[in-house]
């Protein structure tokens, strides 16, 4: 539609816009102010009072005794889930590179957990980490070995997390790693082959430098998902046992929605914010050594 007139040409950019800018007010900025103004506050939902604190919350929550466990899970978790996630996706990518009866089957079967929803996920992942009669301690069983009560030990309940997690994501990060494997010009691989290289050769420096931008942008995203692991967390354990699996989502959601405390709530999202843009920053600034542009 051609509008000549550029008064009207801007009213009709204005009518278009504006249900797109109405939605990102209504619930991405005013939400986001909200929290910063309730952080400031102890605003009890349930009796509906609010008196104004200061920093006093953020003072609250750094010097407790909390945060430094909540912190140290929620590292551990991303210190478990990262390079295993790295390490699946760029596996699964390089084997559905390969030209083998069955791939688009095998494709099928690894996107699979992708679409199913981290309740059911979550749900059935209990059971298969059952410590009686999982399918998981079953299966080690069958080869000698004594699984341990996954989801009731202090050791091992992160881990029985963080295996659920790869299982649920990996697919989806493999796609991504697939489409960059994808756009590699073959005539590298054969040049390296004449002058001598080895399958190992070539991966180290033609794959891996080619791919270097795609692990970065996964490396960035799966450090903000690692931050902000709550699922997984809330249906398997509720943060046990006995606080093993104590994260920031899941303080956030238990002090706003089961202690009504809005005001500590909301100043944990903003410390858990500055944690983010932190390690992103962070990333940023280290991807100038690692990451290549240059193909």
């Amino acid at each position: 539609m051609y509008l000549p007139n550029a008064r009207t040409r801007r009213a009709a950019t204005a009518v278009f816009l504006a249900p797109s800018l109405i939605g990102v007010v209504v619930f991405c900025l005013v939400p986001i102010g909200m929290s910063m103004f309730y952080s400031f506050h102890d605003y009890d939902l349930l009796a509906g009072t609010m008196d104004f604190l200061g920093l006093r919350n953020f003072s609250r929550i750094l010097s407790g005794r909390e945060f430094p466990q909540v912190l140290l899970h929620t590292l551990t978790y991303l210190g478990l889930y990262l390079p295993l996630i790295l390490l699946t996706s760029l596996g699964q990518a390089l084997i559905l590179n390969k030209s083998f009866p069955g791939r688009g089957a095998l494709r099928a079967v690894f996107y699979t957990p992708v679409i199913t929803s981290w309740v059911a996920a979550a749900v059935v992942w209990t059971w298969v980490l059952s410590g009686r009669y999982g399918l998981m301690n079953q299966a080690l069983a069958a080869i000698g070995i004594t699984g341990p009560a996954w989801l009731n030990s202090r050791a091992w309940a992160m881990p029985g997390i963080v295996m659920t997690a790869l299982w649920k994501d990996t697919g989806y990060y493999a796609l991504m790693v697939l489409a960059a494997l994808k756009s590699i010009d073959p005539a590298l691989y054969e040049a390296a082959s004449i002058d001598g290289a080895g399958g190992v050769r070539r991966f180290v420096s033609i794959t891996l430098p080619l791919l270097s931008p795609t692990l970065f942008l996964l490396v960035v995203i799966n450090v903000i998902y690692g931050l902000q692991v709550f699922e997984s967390v809330l249906i398997m354990t509720d943060g046990g046992p006995g606080g093993a699996t104590t994260v920031f989502l899941e303080r956030i959601y238990k002090y706003a929605f089961r202690q009504y405390k809005m005001g500590m709530a909301s100043a944990y999202s903003w410390i858990l914010f500055a944690i983010i843009l932190v390690f992103t920053l962070i990333q940023f600034r280290a991807q100038k050594k690692w990451v290549n542009y240059d193909a």
